[in-house]
Formats: C-alpha cells, structure tokens, sequence
C-alpha cells in the first residue's frame, strides 16, 4: 500500500484524538466530544496510555486508522501548523480531518481496484474508470480548507462504490462461475465455521461475533463487512478484496490465520499482546 495511505503519528498532532467523538462502551471507557483532547493525549501528540489500551478499555483506539488522513491534514492541507500552536484554526481543521479521512480511505480501495484489473486483465473502460476515480480523489484529497468543507463526499462515494462493485464483481467471477452473495447480510453471531466462502460477496455483511474458523474466504469481497469480534481463527483470507486494517484489527484470530498482502495481523492474534 501506498506510504500516503499508511497513518504515521510523529507527522500528525494528534487529530484522531481531538477531532472525533466517542461514547463510553464495549469501545471506550468515557464519552467525549468532538474537538476535545482526549484525556490521555500527551504534549508531544503520542498516547499516555499506549501500550496499555485494550487492558484499560480503549479498544477503539486499536482498531482505529486514518489511513494517513492525519500527517495530510497536519503536514499538507494546513502547511504543519497545528491546532495548538494555531488555536484559531482548530475548529476548521477538526472538520476538515474526517472529510480527507474518508476520501484516503476511497483512495486506499481504488490502489486496489487499479491492481486488481491490472492483476486480472479487465477491459480498458473499466480501467479508465478506476484510473479516472484515483486521479479525482487523489486531487480532492489536496484541495485547500475551505474547498474539502465543500466537497460532497457522499456523491463522490457513490460514484466510487459502483466502479469498485464492478471491478470485485467481474475478478470473483472470474474465479468461481457463481460466487455466493451475502451482501449485506445479517449474519451476527453466525456459525459459520469451515464454510466454503471462497468469492463470496460479503460486502456490507454484519459479521459481527460470527464463528468462522478455518473457513475459505480466499476472495471473498469484504468491503464495509463489519467483522468486530469475529472468530477466524485458521481461516484462509488470501486475496480477500478490500479488507482493511481496521476490520483485522476487530476481530479474532490466530497464528494459523492465512490474510491478503498488505494486511498484517495483530500482535494479540500471535500471543504478543
């Protein structure tokens, strides 16, 4: 994955800490609100409490990335001023931090759609369009303050959606002649160990809790799939298409889970945490 879409806090000040709100639960011990430090923010911008989240009840935190939506907003859109040594600009620069945040994260699935057609030799128009979506974003990502705020982001996300729909449809299919649908689907607290899912379209599916160990999701489409505590332990996720980070992060796994390139699995799953 790009180094642009990879979140490095030493060029950041901390935005996903200020920025944005949280409510006391399985997530976050406390609630706060939007454009308030949270409490274990330190001077320099690092966590007071780093190595310490999860045990003291800050999984949120863990499970969190701004897919490089903090050093962009910090270091490019507001020219390394931050809202501390800039108070005066925090209000805007809070607002502009979850707009750049969502468009990196378009930018992080349309690096893949790109891969992904070139990978499978998909036709030229639907190339173009990816190529022409990437470039757009990209551009949008750098626009000046005033113009982020302006920007639709649900109109450009839905024109976003459909392209990498297609790109995920035609490479799955390419690899199974029907592969299984779930989108969407509700499938909380589902036992659904040792099944076959390969190509399965799962994006959207609420997954949460579910029981899929040792289960063959190799190409199955996860975007959006909400896999927060969900078991998959010995599951083969190889090439599995636009997962992300975050939804690893979320659920449980092992030693023995297999993931896609670019998607690394966290230390608790290997007995370091």
């Amino acid at each position: 994955m790009n180094d642009e879409l990879r979140a490095d806090c030493s060029r950041c000040s901390g935005l996903c800490c200020v920025a944005l709100p949280f409510a006391a639960s399985a997530d976050f011990p406390v609630d706060k609100a939007a454009g308030t430090p949270c409490r274990n923010l330190l001077d320099d911008f690092g966590c007071g409490i780093h190595e310490e989240l999860r045990p003291r009840g800050w999984v949120g935190c863990t499970v969190y990335d701004c897919f490089g939506a903090g050093q962009r907003v910090t270091q490019h859109t507001f020219g390394g001023r931050t809202w501390r040594e800039s108070p005066e600009l925090a209000s805007e620069v809070f607002a502009v931090f979850p707009v750049v945040r969502q468009l990196h994260e378009m930018l992080r699935h349309l690096v893949e759609a790109q891969a992904l057609v070139v990978a499978a030799g998909l036709g030229q128009d639907l190339a173009a369009q990816v190529v022409a979506l990437l470039q757009r974003t990209r551009t949008a990502s750098g626009l000046p303050p005033e113009e982020l705020l302006a920007l639709d982001v649900g109109d450009h996300r839905s024109q976003v959606g459909p392209v990498l729909g297609q790109v995920s449809a035609e490479v799955r299919t390419g690899l199974r002649r029907r592969p299984p649908g779930r989108r969407h689907a509700d499938l909380v607290g589902a036992s659904l160990a040792g099944s076959d899912l390969r190509a399965a379209d799962l994006r959207g599916a609420y997954l949460i809790a579910a029981d899929l160990t040792g289960a063959d999701l190799r190409h199955a489409d996860l975007l959006g799939a909400d896999l927060r505590d969900c078991r998959l332990a010995g599951a083969d996720l190889t090439g599995a298409l636009f997962l992300t980070q975050p939804q690893v992060d979320s659920a449980r796994g092992d030693a023995a889970t297999r993931l896609p390139q670019g998607v690394r699995a966290p230390r608790r799953w290997l007995g370091d945490d």
